[in-house]
């Protein structure tokens, strides 16, 4: 009976893990209309990659695995497709960045957890501790979107934790906790209790806080008209007369020395063609001209 429930339990998550696989779409989409990752990370597609690998190798150290196989290879390729996609798109620091974590963490650190634990552990142990290996990885896993709640309380915005993901999280969770529990393997149980928990947050702070940037985007006009009205009020009566009485004047000095300068140069233009004018011989007429 239990081998059954359990069946079921790993048959749902699969369809529930392949929807989770394909939420981060509309993130891409948007990559692709922006021509750009700006804001957005390579880091949960990597580390997805790595989880579905290493998910992959226990599977294969079980026997009757054959649901956490076929799920977790789709998400090999999936999440593959990602990070080439997002790699297209990055700008040269982002992209070499995310190659050197490939490189650390899905070449070197997976490469090193399969020599060690076939090579070191005995056949009998092997799955043991490759199943805490990844219990640990899980915990940490279900742990970062920490990060993304307290970026979401401070900035009160949304835009990076879509809600799609994390309601197919949370399913996900519960019908993977099950299969695990039904099954006596505490390895894939223990962290889907986490990752229930994190993924409730994740939905109640998007409820919270889904409508918070447009009604900040609405009152804007209002705040600043009245931090205009503040600036204005500072400003006292007679302060604001005085410097009207100054703008009066300096226009109407302004008024009477602008056209002084043409007849300056007029009158001196005159006096000097006068001058030109008189003949050698009249010194008095010259030097009145000039």
């Amino acid at each position: 009976m239990s081998a059954n429930l359990a069946f079921v339990f790993g048959l749902l998550g699969n369809i529930i893990s392949f929807m989770v696989f394909l939420a981060p779409i509309p993130t891409f989409y948007q990559i692709y209309k922006r021509k750009s990752t700006e804001g957005f990370q390579s880091l949960p597609y990597v580390v997805g990659l790595f989880s579905a690998m290493l998910l992959i190798y226990y599977a294969f150290l079980l026997p009757d695995s054959t649901l956490l196989i076929t799920i977790n290879s789709f998400g090999c390729f999936i999440e593959t497709l990602y990070i080439c996609f997002y790699l297209f798109y990055a700008p040269k620091t982002a992209r070499l960045q995310t190659a050197t974590l490939l490189l650390l963490l899905n070449v070197v650190g997976m490469g090193l957890i399969v020599v060690l634990t076939h090579f070191l552990a005995k056949d009998s142990t092997r799955a043991h501790i490759v199943g805490w290996i990844c219990l640990v990885f899980s915990v940490s896993v279900f742990v970062a979107p920490l990060c993304v709640v307290r970026q979401v309380i401070r900035t009160k915005s949304v835009e990076y934790m879509p809600f799609l993901l994390s309601f197919f999280l949370t399913l996900s969770a519960v019908m993977w906790f099950f299969y695990g529990l039904l099954r006596k393997d505490y390895n894939i149980a223990i962290p889907n209790i986490l990752g229930f928990i994190f993924g409730v947050l994740q939905m109640a702070l998007y409820l919270v806080y889904k409508n918070a940037k447009k009604a900040i985007q609405e009152k804007l006009p209002e705040i600043i008209e009245m931090e205009e009205e503040k600036q204005n009020n500072t400003i006292p009566a007679e302060l604001k007369e005085q410097i009207i009485d100054v703008m009066k004047l300096s226009a109407i000095v302004c008024s009477e020395i602008i056209p002084v300068v043409p007849h300056l140069i007029d009158d001196h233009a005159l006096n000097v063609e006068a001058a030109d004018k008189v003949k050698p011989g009249d010194e008095t007429l010259k030097m009145i001209c000039t």
